[in-house]
């Protein structure tokens, strides 16, 4: 009997990856599609909408030559996705400007207008956003109303990237809860549109698309894109999700207790929940799960595994070759818990979670002659650990249980950075046996979709697997705890108490 596929689509902020599963979760072939980003000005952030279908068309191509499947044994296919990128298409659905995207921060003025009608603890308790930020679509869309009038007069639909490309796959309007839980105009409870939001920024509910539960099948695949894509029309399209809560669900994160942390350019901390818990201090982003009842907690830094690109780069061994990073995490390696004195801050680009200040800076205190290019690297790496170990104590204080981490991620290829992690938080470090962890969350959604799983727990069982697992050290957590109050206490010495 033939075997079936799953088909996953990771929409990244600068890449796309296709991934073909087998119905045991096992990665059959992977395709990365990377493109750039239009960036005219420091806060304006673009990309051609085209640019999105082309890279998921290629990869797509290029996953069935390697795998040399026929198209009708992919079941069903769905997407993880960044959040907050938008598109405005007419009534044809044809994109009428570039995507703006997620990281754009134009529209700053109309942020600080939806914070002065809308006051903090309300938004926080409609949307599960603790802040109004010029990156969230509510922004964008005032600033499109006030400075090209032409296109929000003209836009049929508001959407976000991934809704765009199911759009071009079935021929229908979607989203999801999670998708577009940071919309600033979501209800987080209800799974609902926040009227209220949406007369402020001057739009109707039927400017955007339906939403559905992110297992649920929205369409399938047109007659126009089976010769285009060299799909099958048998193949169902799932509404999918955002890829922090597809991530979760990849890596095994569908209960309380279990934390996954992503450590990559950004930090990305995601626990599930089963009720919205919000933080007094309104620092803890709430939205909904993937999975059905449940929500997850996301604190996140801006800078974690960057600061280490940017020291290979700033300071290279040789200026003509790139260091690889696994030497990098060598040479950590053989410097003692604690750099021998040497501390750093990670905070290149100021702090989130769980103090927002973007003043703050990146620093290295403590330097003496017996530091080497060692001790700064291994220092830097610690400082990651410790802004991890921030986060997770911020949902402590929320009396989330943390019994396990899983990590994702780049990091979570060495060793040594998955060891010093485990030291500093004290707690069991597991990394997934996928390391494609979004990729697989979107698989699971679509072999729900698909019914190839009776339900969640079902599909982790079958196909999320542990590859390692690291225990604390309890000499080395020891030295990790002095260390950690040693960071906190630089922190607030530079930058105030938290």
């Amino acid at each position: 009997m033939p075997e079936n596929y799953l088909l996953s689509i990771d929409v990244g902020t600068t890449s796309i990856k296709v991934g073909l599963f087998t119905t045991e979760g096992k990665l059959k072939a992977l395709s990365t599609q990377e493109y750039n980003l239009l960036t005219p000005s420091p806060n304006v952030v673009e990309l051609p909408v085209d640019t999105y279908w082309i890279a998921l068309s290629r990869g797509i191509k290029e996953v069935l030559k390697h795998s040399e499947i026929s198209p009708q044994s992919i079941l069903a296919l769905s997407l993880s996705s960044q959040a907050e990128t938008l598109i405005c298409v007419d009534s044809r659905g044809r994109p009428l400007r570039n995507a703006i995207v997620w990281l754009d921060s134009r529209a700053d003025k109309e942020a600080k207008e939806i914070a002065k009608n809308f006051p903090p603890d309300l938004l926080y308790k409609t949307t599960g956003i603790p802040e109004s930020s010029p990156i969230w679509p509510a922004a964008k869309i005032l600033w499109l109303k006030r400075n090209e009038p032409d296109v929000f007069k003209r836009t049929f639909k508001f959407l976000i990237v991934k809704d765009y490309l199911i759009w071009r796959l079935t021929g229908i309007f979607s989203t999801d809860p999670t998708e577009s839980s940071s919309t600033c105009y979501l209800k987080l409870n209800e799974k609902d549109w926040w009227d209220e939001m949406l007369d402020f920024v001057g739009i109707k509910r039927n400017q955007l698309p339906a939403i559905f539960p992110s297992y649920e099948v929205v369409g399938n695949i047109t007659s126009r894109i089976k010769s285009e894509l060299d799909l099958s029309t048998s193949t169902r399209v799932i509404a999918g999700s955002m890829d922090q809560m597809a991530g979760a669900l990849g890596a095994g994160n569908v209960e309380s207790g279990i934390i996954t942390e992503s450590t990559g350019t950004a930090l990305a901390v995601v626990a599930t929940v089963d009720k919205p818990v919000y933080d007094p201090k309104r620092m803890i982003p709430v939205a909904s799960h993937c999975i059905p009842d449940k929500f997850v907690l996301m604190p996140y830094s801006e800078t974690s595994g960057i600061v280490l690109k940017w020291f290979r780069d700033t300071f290279p061994l040789n200026p003509d070759k790139k260091e690889d990073y696994g030497h990098l995490l060598q040479l950590v390696s053989q410097i003692p818990p604690g750099a021998e004195g040497l501390l750093a801050l990670p905070h290149f680009t100021g702090t989130t979670c769980p103090d927002f200040n973007p003043r703050a800076r990146g620093a290295f205190v403590g330097i003496s002659f017996k530091h080497k290019r060692a001790h700064f690297i291994r220092a830097l790496v610690e400082s990651v650990a410790f802004m991890l170990r921030e986060n997770i104590e911020l949902l402590k204080e929320l009396s989330i249980p943390v019994k396990k981490i899983r990590s994702l991620g780049g990091a979570a290829k060495s060793d040594t950075w998955l060891k010093i992690k485990t030291d500093v938080l004290g707690v069991p470090v597991e990394v997934p046996e996928c390391s494609e962890a979004a990729s697989l969350g979107a698989a699971i959604l679509a072999g729900i979709g698909a019914r190839v799983f009776s339900d969640i727990n079902e599909a982790v069982r079958k196909v999320v697997k542990i590859k390692k697992s690291f225990y604390p050290d309890p000499s080395n957590v020891t030295i990790y705890q002095k260390v950690y109050q040693e960071y906190l206490s630089l922190y607030q010495k530079l930058y105030g108490k938290r």
